[in-house]
């Protein structure tokens, strides 16, 4: 990517695997200009400049180090206090992706090989070692991006090729140099909420991945079942005055064109699949606010103090608070829940001879002598509760911290790793759920008389084989959420 281009959820996706990120002609001149004007306003003595002249957080009214490289490590080393499990690599490379582009706009002061340097990490393995306790997404990500920055300088822990070395070790491996940083480098890559909007960012993709896939696989089991498709129909669901139903809906008749109903099947279907349109179109709307936040956390600059040479202004002020994503991360979550309950019901639709249309007991190719898919039913509610349990809103729990310096915070970052977590549970449902419409074929279901559904059908038998006799079936949900989830057929 060019960091003289708008960042995206797709870039922050590639970047977990090595890929070029430039750094333009004009990009570095603008780097430069908020360099120099920041090197003018810290030779003003009247001027007070935050964490480059002063102390950090609720200590600002107190002079910071006499040297520049102190105040670094200054800046640094306090925040060296997280706690628990490394953050995954794809979380951490992204959060960095963030970073660089907010530093690239020129907004933040910072050294221009500062940015350079961060973007030739990106051709690289290389990963910062970051705990995953600790911030509370007000000031940025302080606690967490200082690993990251101090991972950078070749001190703590870092990841190359999936190894978790000495950072100065993978550093000299991956053939970077370790980062010099005064204290308004420092300071700029820590007073970010890059984190919380990488995670975010990540979880988003995947949430609208599962999503997408359930309202095929809804469809899947419409025509396996020979429900009759009049749920979607777009009289109706225009009627509901929606836009999400609409638009979900119409992706809907798109999949279930062709199908014919059995006949054999009540005249109307339980919430699973008649409310289908109308739970998938709500989900629609609120991932569509989700994607409104985070894009603008992509294109915006999340720093404090920020400087605009042109207007000679050093602002002080919030634009490391990460409100929006904590709501945001928060909805997701919801949406997850949500969506999660609607596979879980429709898998135990799916395997109840009682509203299967005749299908044995949980689709067991020999009831008694197998058991089908009721492990798979066991763990997909334990996957339900799991996913409810951690829905509670973290941007509701503001505590007062830092001398009251950070008075309201939004924690941001709890409610975007959480949505992150849930996220590949959800995968899982939609995973179970495909298996077991796979299965259903094998032990007596129709076979499909809509085309799409027939080529998704097609691609989960080419990929999974039928449950006949017992297994394990762990490793076949992971697949069958490959098919569903992210495959093309």
């Amino acid at each position: 990517m060019d960091l003289g281009s708008p960042l995206t959820v797709p870039h922050l996706l590639r970047a977990s695997a090595p890929m070029p990120v430039l750094v333009g002609s004009d990009v570095l001149d603008r780097v430069e200009r908020g360099r120099a004007y920041l090197r003018t306003v810290l030779a003003d003595d009247e001027r007070p400049v935050y964490g480059a002249k002063t102390g950090f957080g609720a200590l600002v009214g107190f002079a910071g180090r006499a040297t520049e490289a102190d105040q670094s490590d200054n800046t640094l080393a306090h925040l060296g206090a997280g706690q628990g499990p490394d953050l995954p690599a794809d979380i951490a490379r992204a959060a960095l992706l963030v970073r660089t582009w907010s530093l690239a706009q020129g907004l933040s002061g910072v050294s221009p090989h500062v940015v350079s340097g961060l973007a030739a990490m990106f051709a690289t393995t290389f990963a910062p070692a970051i705990p995953r306790y600790g911030s509370v997404g007000a000031s940025g990500d302080l606690i967490p991006l200082a690993y990251a920055a101090q991972a950078l300088r070749g001190r703590g822990y870092a990841y190359l090729d999936g190894a978790r070395l000495p950072a100065a070790e993978a550093l000299a491996s991956a053939g970077l140099e370790a980062l010099r940083l005064d204290g308004r480098d420092a300071l700029a890559l820590v007073n970010g909420t890059s984190v919380t909007t990488a995670a975010a960012a990540l979880a988003l993709s995947s949430v609208r991945a599962s999503h997408r896939a359930l309202a095929s696989l809804t469809c899947l089991l419409t025509d396996l079942l020979g429900a009759d498709p009049g749920f979607a129909d777009p009289r109706l669901v225009s009627a509901f005055g929606h836009p999400g139903a609409t638009e979900v809906a119409s992706w809907m008749r798109a999949v279930l064109d062709g199908t014919t109903p059995s006949g054999l099947r009540a005249l109307q279907e339980p919430y699973s699949l008649r409310c289908s349109p109308q739970l998938l179109g709500a989900a629609e709307d609120a991932l569509r606010y989700v994607d409104g936040v985070v894009a603008a956390d992509l294109g915006g600059v999340s720093d404090n103090p920020l400087f605009f040479p042109g207007d000679d202004l050093v602002a002080h002020g919030g634009n490391f608070f990460g409100q929006p994503a904590a709501f945001a991360a928060d909805v997701l979550t919801m949406v997850t829940a949500t969506l999660g309950n609607l596979a879980e019901r429709q898998l135990d639709l799916l395997v109840d001879p009682a509203r299967n249309t005749g299908l044995p007991p949980m689709l067991a190719a020999g009831p008694g002598q197998q058991h089908g898919l009721q492990g798979v039913q066991l763990a997909t509610t334990a996957f339900v509760a799991e996913i409810r349990r951690g829905v509670l809103p973290a941007s509701t729990q503001s505590l007062p911290t830092n001398l009251h310096n950070q008075d309201v915070v939004p924690f941001g970052t709890q409610a975007a790793l959480r949505a992150y977590d849930l996220a590949e549970l959800l995968r899982m449902l939609c995973g179970s759920l495909a298996l077991g419409l796979r299965q259903a074929v094998h032990v007596g279901a129709r076979r499909p008389t809509a085309p799409r559904c027939a080529a998704l059908l097609d691609a989960l038998v080419a990929a999974i084989e039928p449950v006949d006799p017992d297994r394990p079936l762990d490793a076949d949900v992971r697949v069958a959420a490959e098919v569903a989830v992210d495959g093309e057929w």
